[in-house]
């Protein structure tokens, strides 16, 4: 078959195609359940010893398994155990919002490699092309690496870049980011394809791969950190929407707090003005609890801890708990009566601080206000939820790319 360029590519059927999904299903075997021998991978693929064995052959001399001892403990023969190369290919991902940039490298196999933190503070701080270039670069240096062995960058970042003008939008919040000209400017400066996705998404796209949302297809992620955002899985693709704003729900109209007009503008709206970070300590001195004097997603997480470990000098904070619950679920009756999802997974630093007492006074609450009934299952993922999810973003494509032996 000859393709519209006049290169040839193979049909479907043919031994070529069949012995790519042979490879790739083994690859995927492999990097789901580590080392294995060439029995295990025939029975586990349901091909011959001689077809396995000729698989594991090719695969190897394309670089991407690696020969990494032999089976101990058992009777007969020990058999030699076959891995993922880990150096075949690598990927990054960054995770930004305004104080500071984290990068990370991972190699083919999913293991962190190298990290690096680059802190932003201020408006006068280096250009956004610097900062990106900067923290990429720290983090290919603390792997070992160089720029060129990284195949594919994500970004996470507040807000969505829209695709017909490729500006931000959603995230007033974050400075320099704004300018019509930045992903061209990113693109000529770095030497890999580069993707840029909102980081709640990265966050459940984490989730999905990693944590609560295994297994699951159609499910919505609560983020509640700095700011409060979802993400919106619809048939196990992420939902983004015409501009990219499918999931700003920070911005939804809820009953108990003003109306906000102009949103974008203000940066703010009613279900984060209800139930973000900064309602938590605003909730308390209401209360008559006093908060500390720090940054209020800390205080936010720090209070709803408490709670939840059940600390009682008195029962104010249980008070606080249930009315922050109630919060939560007014947002979330909106959500589950426009897409009624399967799932809900409650992440950030904010709500998983508040753990299983929270989760449980959410679903109880959300199922007095909701005609549906979805589960409630905290995140999983905690440290740096956004950093993996980008860079399992990444490792997907580049997967891809690396594993596709039928070219």
């Amino acid at each position: 078959m000859t393709g519209a360029n006049g290169s040839s590519t193979p049909s479907p059927g043919t031994p070529r195609v069949l012995r790519a999904m042979n490879d790739r299903a083994a690859l995927d075997l492999l990097l789901a359940h580590g080392p294995l021998s060439r029995t295990r991978i025939g029975k586990l693929t349901g091909l011959s010893k001689p077809t396995a064995s000729q698989l594991l052959a090719r695969l190897e001399a394309a670089g991407l398994v690696v020969a990494t001892g032999t089976t101990k403990g058992r009777p007969g023969p020990n058999a030699q155990l076959y891995a993922v190369n880990a150096h075949a290919a690598y990927a990054a991902g960054l995770d930004v919002n305004p104080q500071r940039i984290l990068a990370a490298v991972a190699d083919v196999t999913g293991a962190t490699v190298g990290e690096f933190e680059l802190r932003t503070p201020g408006r006068r701080a280096k250009s956004v092309v610097q900062q990106v270039s900067d923290a990429l670069d720290g983090a290919v240096k603390a792997a070992g690496l160089t720029r060129p062995d990284v195949r594919r960058l994500v970004i996470g970042t507040p807000g969505a870049f829209t695709p017909s003008t490729g500006r931000l939008r959603y995230a007033s919040h974050l400075p320099g980011w704004h300018s019509p000209t930045l992903l061209d400017e990113l693109a000529a400066a770095l030497p890999m394809p580069v993707e840029y996705e909102n980081d709640v998404n990265l966050a459940a796209v984490a989730e999905q791969r990693l944590g609560a949302a295994r297994g699951h297809e159609d499910f919505v992620l609560l983020w509640n950190q700095e700011g409060l955002g979802a993400a919106l899985f619809i048939g196990g693709r992420l939902h983004r929407g015409f501009t990219g704003g499918a999931g700003e729900v920070g911005f939804l109209p809820v009953p108990g707090t003003p109306l906000v007009r102009q949103v974008v503008k203000a940066n703010s709206g009613g279900f984060q003005e209800l139930a973000g970070a900064q309602s938590v300590p605003r909730l308390a001195r209401s209360l008559g609890i006093e908060t500390a004097e720090q940054p209020y997603a800390e205080v936010a997480a720090e209070l709803l801890a408490r709670a939840a470990a059940g600390h009682a000098e008195d029962d104010r904070l249980a008070e606080l708990l249930r009315l922050f619950a109630q919060r939560v679920a007014t947002g979330l009756a909106s959500v589950t009566a426009v897409l009624d999802p399967e799932l809900i997974v409650l992440a950030g630093g904010v709500t998983t601080a508040g753990g299983e007492p929270l989760r449980a006074l959410v679903q109880a609450e959300l199922a007095e206000l909701a005609a549906a009934s979805p589960r409630l299952l905290i995140g999983e993922v905690r440290r740096h939820a956004v950093l993996r999810g980008a860079l399992e973003s990444a490792l997907a494509t580049t997967r891809d790319e690396v594993f596709d032996t039928s070219r």
